[in-house]
């Protein structure tokens, strides 16, 4: 049922957008409630900026329809779609003083000078930023630009606000501060926020809807803890981060437990619900890199136990609170282990140290489908 006329509400109808030959969007259908912070999530040229530029306004879809509070907006102009858009370079005015340039939508809009910096004070109030409100833009810092912005696109009251990689100008320090804010504004005021971002961690704070995003489809889309959990597919989970990838040929299944083999003589066991793959098929599994546990390796020629892998320590990297332990298994998958800095240092390993990885059972989650978007590996890296 559509969502009364008003309300911030965006649905996505079977939308596709072609430039030429290329299809940047491929029949994306998704709704995005009212009052929700939305995340889409992917590489370049995954289809997430097309998106938001049509809920903008700023191209028309191919086919498809796009509603926001109930309504079509196809044919509309963007002043008339109750939406506002903060893009990525942030396109302030140089001449212009803080307040001017929180204060110009209305200025354009015909609203009188007393009332138009009486709502761009109040505005900034909000962000924080009322005590610069006579600076010019090149005075403040990559952060308070950034708030001057926010407080530009929101100074008309929209429904839905858009936000184009709105944190990738910033050191680490500002996005994650920054982050909080948009987190905190979204929340006080209460309008809908469609945040597109290649970038794992900063989705996973912010979202309440995390979208992940392939070759113009959407490929899952659920709450962030959800698709960290309990990612669909091999593209997702080594997108998503966090997560290592593993491949077993099936063997047999008792009691709900399906037997694979793996490379090198390794064995797992992995529960499944549902259908028992063909036996000789291939089964593709998630394990997150903070499940598993390490031990120096036994002599050579040890059996390994069911869910072990044996290797060599291939990098080590101290992240604070964990320590993280790249293993070399001979294998096309990178595989990973966070492990606590307080048990990491209590034996540390070293570069080349042989050692043992396992996991248990209940630590897996089968995925759907084999590995069609190896091209995500590259950005797995740069992941949680």
């Amino acid at each position: 049922m559509p969502s009364p006329s008003g309300t911030g509400e965006i649905e996505l109808a079977a939308v596709t957008k072609r430039f030429g030959d290329t299809v940047a969007v491929d029949r994306v259908s998704l709704i995005i409630p009212h009052g929700s912070y939305c995340c889409l999530l992917g590489p370049s040229g995954c289809g997430k900026t097309t998106i938001l530029r049509m809920i903008a306004g700023h191209e028309a879809p191919s086919a498809g329809d796009i509603r926001i509070g109930g309504s079509s907006v196809l044919g509309r102009p963007p002043l008339r779609r109750g939406t506002a858009m903060m893009f990525q370079s942030y396109a302030l005015f140089p001449h212009l003083s803080v307040l001017e340039n929180v204060a110009f939508s209305l200025k354009m809009r015909g609203i009188g000078r007393e009332a138009r910096q009486k709502q761009a004070r109040e505005m900034l109030r909000k962000v924080g930023l009322e005590q610069f409100a006579e600076r010019l833009p090149a005075q403040l810092s990559g952060g308070q630009q950034q708030r001057v912005a926010l407080a530009r696109s929101l100074i008309t009251n929209p429904r839905v606000l858009l936000l184009d990689e709105p944190l990738s100008a910033l050191d680490e320090y500002l996005r994650l501060r920054m982050r909080g804010e948009l987190r905190r504004i979204q929340r006080e005021l209460g309008i809908t926020f469609v945040h597109v971002t290649h970038t794992q961690l900063e989705a996973i704070a912010v979202a309440d809807t995390l979208v992940v995003m392939d070759q113009g489809r959407i490929d899952q889309a659920s709450a962030p803890r959800v698709i960290f959990d309990t990612q669909r597919s091999t593209y997702v989970a080594r997108f998503i981060g966090g997560q290592n990838v593993v491949a077993g040929t099936v063997e047999g299944m008792a009691d709900g437990i399906v037997s694979l083999a793996g490379e090198d003589g390794a064995r797992f066991m992995v529960p499944l619900n549902g259908a028992l793959p063909a036996p000789g098929s291939r089964l593709h599994f998630a394990i997150r890199r903070d499940r598993i546990a390490l031990a120096r390796a036994p002599d050579a020629g040890t059996p390994l136990n069911p869910n072990a892998v044996s290797g060599t320590v291939h990098a080590i990297e101290y992240q604070g609170s964990y320590v993280k332990v790249t293993i070399d298994l001979s294998w096309p998958e990178e595989f990973v282990a966070n492990i606590s800095d307080v048990e990491f240092f209590r034996d540390p390993l070293e570069i080349g140290d042989p050692v043992l990885a396992g996991w248990a059972p209940r630590d897996v989650h089968v995925l759907d489908g084999g590995d069609r978007s190896p091209a995500a590996t590259a950005y797995a890296g740069a992941a949680i």
